[in-house]
C-alpha cells in the first residue's frame, strides 16, 4: 500500500470513529467522601466567577500537583516545605475535582477533550509529585517509585474498564482520590514530629512503611478488579 494510501485510510478511520459519537461512560463513585464532596463541589461551581473555565481549573491542578512535587523535594533542606505540600494537595483537589463539576454544571461539557486532558495531566502531575517524594529524604525511591507503578497500573485498568465496560471507576471500594489526597497530608502533618516508625523492632521511614502498604493495598485492588471485569466480559461474550 502506498504511503498515499495509508493516509487515506487512515483519516477516513478517525472520520468514521468521530462521526460515530463518543459515548460518556457511567461514573462509578463510591468512596467515604462521595457524597459530601459531590454537593460541595455542586455548591462552589454555582459561585465561581464567569471568567474562570473548567480549562484554568485543569491548569491549576496539574501545576499544584508539580509544585506540590517540588514542595517535597525542597522538604529535603527544610521540613517545614511539608506545609507547602499540603497547601498545594488541597488546590490539586479543588482543580482536578472541580473542573469536571463545573462544565456539568454549566453545561459546556467536551466528553473526549475532558476525559483526555484530565488525565494525561493527572499522569504527568502524578510523575512529578512522586518524583518530589523520592527526593525528599523521607522515602526511599524504590518505595516511591513501587507507588508510581501501582498508581498507573490501577489507572491503566480504569481506562480500559472504562472502554471495554462502559464503567468509569473513580474509586476503588471506598478509596479514591480525595481519601488518598486526605491520608497523605495527615502522613506529611506527622512526618513533621516522627519521621521514623518501630515496627517489630526496626526502626524504618515512616514513609517506607506506609508506601509498602499502599502498594500492597493497590496490588489487591488491581487484581481484584482485573477478576471482576475479566468475569462480567466473560459472561457478557460467551461463545456459542
Amino acid at each position: 500500500m502506498s504511503p498515499d494510501c495509508e493516509v487515506h485510510v487512515r483519516d477516513a478511520t478517525l472520520s468514521d470513529r468521530r462521526q460515530s459519537g463518543f459515548v460518556s461512560a457511567l461514573r462509578v463513585h463510591k468512596s467515604l467522601t462521595a457524597g459530601v464532596e459531590k454537593r460541595a463541589l455542586i455548591w462552589m461551581a454555582r459561585r465561581v466567577p464567569a471568567d474562570i473555565g473548567p480549562d484554568h481549573l485543569t491548569v491549576l491542578g496539574f501545576a499544584s500537583q508539580v509544585f506540590a512535587g517540588v514542595a517535597y523535594a525542597l522538604a529535603a533542606l527544610d521540613s517545614r516545605a511539608l506545609w507547602l505540600v499540603n497547601l498545594f494537595i488541597a488546590l490539586n483537589w479543588l482543580g482536578d475535582s472541580l473542573d469536571g463539576t463545573l462544565a456539568r454544571v454549566r453545561d459546556q461539557q467536551r466528553p473526549r477533550y475532558g476525559f483526555y486532558v484530565d488525565h494525561i495531566a493527572d499522569t504527568f502531575g502524578a510523575l512529578a509529585l512522586v518524583a518530589g517524594l523520592a527526593c525528599s529524604g523521607f522515602v526511599h525511591w524504590q518505595i516511591a517509585a513501587g507507588m508510581l507503578l501501582g498508581f498507573y497500573i490501577l489507572s491503566i485498568e480504569s481506562y480500559l474498564a472504562t472502554y471495554a465496560i462502559g464503567h468509569f471507576h473513580l474509586s476503588h471500594g471506598v478509596f479514591g482520590p480525595t481519601e488518598i489526597r486526605i491520608l497523605l497530608a495527615i502522613g506529611n502533618l506527622v512526618l513533621l514530629m516522627h519521621p521514623y516508625a518501630d515496627i517489630a523492632g526496626h526502626r524504618v521511614l515512616l514513609f517506607d512503611a506506609g508506601g509498602a502498604v499502599a502498594i500492597v493495598g493497590m496490588a489487591v485492588m488491581a487484581v481484584g478488579a482485573t477478576v471482576q471485569h475479566t468475569l462480567v466480559l466473560s459472561r457478557e461474550e460467551t461463545l456459542s
